[in-house]
């Protein structure tokens, strides 16, 4: 810190120290972060040493209660068992919070208590478990992992060849490996990258490749030899609770005295703990633009009320290609049309278009339009795109019988029809839920503003 107040006040903030400081990290550098050189190899084993002590016995003292992590203990069931509780859970676990989660796995669980029960299951069945959860490639790997497994006729017991299961890579791997069976190897998340970069003051960019290199070799010099289930567990837990990313609890942390962030914090004013690991500015998701047309099928003409309701009627569903985003997922038809075109007009040519060419659907010829409106527009969020669907409802009455449109059609898109209470217990992902809901809720406003409306008058007001 300068002497001078008004130099000081002058300074551009340090927000991280130089990368230089930290390109030969090493786990050395545990040993005393508050001196200038690393000690010995002796010094550096029995510092590493007391790192994994006192991390394990904050663990076994704070951890929280998880069904899975219950599931995984020592001595409960066979490895297999336990390698299959921790495989569900960490494949739920990525991109979700526990919270969430915890219903979700002991529904899993019960409905599918061993791979070879889920390898049973359909793809269907594991979209309908795994809806709301997002991220459904994870729902299909798992799908397609115990599969394999079963088809092989062993689960695989090491980190090696977990990685050659369909959908397991290093993390998870070592995560099974480790918990279930013992194997000392580590594990690396976002969580464990936050105590990594802050334990060793690691100014680097966390997402390249050579940053991410190095997280996995320091900790998996860390990872306790006896109990490398429970400490990786353990750097988990303590980058989710203490660790955290914007208030971190350093004074109640196990290992506080060997953090390297802690030390250069507390040397120079404008350092900050929260400084590690480095923020990098997230890609700017692109934005898409789609039409999707919520088509009910009507039994009937004669009683409109009824066709408004959606009793004993059909709604058409998409199934998405098996390659791609939300791949193999039922959907509401859509289709994506320019940012320029997503007027009205633009958006119905479009859907018409894809109705006639891909399901054999000829608005004009083939059906009777009972009622089309605009519902409303819903904007969903991927992690690398920004989705605004603008939504209608169009409520027909085929000329044909709907069994001729329940085919494959073109790239490999499947037709079904289902009724209004299938739709409300199918897997749908949440943007598609949303869109139903709009719809449901629009119909409900409707009916309501139809039902004080005489008779005749509200035929044709149904049919504008």
């Amino acid at each position: 810190m300068a002497k001078n107040p008004k130099a000081a006040s002058n300074r551009r903030p340090i927000r991280k120290p130089r990368a230089a400081a930290a390109a030969s990290v090493d786990i050395e550098d545990l040993a005393a972060p508050s001196r200038s050189r690393a000690l010995g190899p002796t010094s550096a084993a029995t510092a590493a040493a007391t790192v994994r002590a006192e991390l394990l016995r904050w663990y076994d003292a704070n951890r929280r209660d998880l069904p899975w992590r219950r599931a995984a203990e020592p001595g409960r069931g066979r490895g297999e068992e336990r390698a299959y509780a921790v495989w569900v859970s960490e494949v739920m676990l990525q991109q979700t919070r526990v919270p969430v989660v915890v219903d979700y796995y002991c529904r899993w669980m019960e409905r599918w208590p061993t791979v070879h029960s889920l390898a049973a299951a359909t793809q269907e069945e594991v979209n309908e478990m795994w809806a709301g959860l997002g991220y459904y490639r994870r729902a299909r790997f798992l799908l397609e992992g115990a599969k394999q497994i079963v088809e092989k006729g062993k689960f695989p017991c090491t980190a090696s060849t977990l990685r050659e299961v369909r959908g397991i890579g290093d993390y998870t791997a070592g995560a099974i490996a480790s918990i279930a069976f013992n194997e000392v190897v580590p594990v690396v998340d976002g969580n464990v990258v936050r105590v990594m970069s802050r334990l060793y003051a690691i100014p680097d960019n966390p997402k390249e490749s050579s940053t991410v290199k190095r997280f996995w070799e320091l900790t998996g010099q860390l990872v306790d030899p006896s109990r490398p289930g429970d400490f990786n567990q353990a750097m988990i837990e303590l980058g989710a609770t203490l660790c955290s990313k914007t208030k971190p609890g350093c004074s109640q942390c196990p290992i506080s005295s060997h953090c390297q962030a802690l030390v250069l914090s507390s040397q120079n004013a404008s350092i900050k703990v929260t400084d590690y690991p480095r923020v990098v500015a997230k890609a700017k998701p692109r934005s898409d633009f789609a039409a999707v047309c919520v088509v009910q099928i009507a039994q009937g003409l004669d009683q409109v009320i009824a066709d408004m309701i959606g009793k004993d009627n059909f709604f058409l569903l998409i199934k998405r290609p098996e390659e791609g985003l939300l791949a193999g997922l039922w959907e509401f038809p859509s289709v994506l049309v320019d940012e320029g075109k997503t007027d009205l007009p633009n958006r119905r040519k479009e859907m018409d278009k894809y109705l006639k060419q891909l399901l054999c659907i000829d608005v004009k010829r083939r059906a009777s339009v009972i009622l089309r409106e605009d519902v409303g527009q819903h904007v969903h969020i991927f992690s690398h795109i920004r989705l605004t669907m603008f939504v209608e409802l169009m409520i027909l009455n085929l000329k044909d019988d709907v069994d001729q449109l329940c085919k494959e059609g073109k790239d490999s898109i499947k037709v079904k029809f289902i009724y209004d209470d299938a739709v409300e217990s199918m897997g749908l992902t949440s943007g598609i839920r949303k869109v139903y809901n709009m719809v449901k809720a629009f119909k409900e406003k409707r009916l309501s503003e139809q039902s004080q409306v005489p008779t005749r008058k509200r035929s044709r007001l149904l049919k504008q």
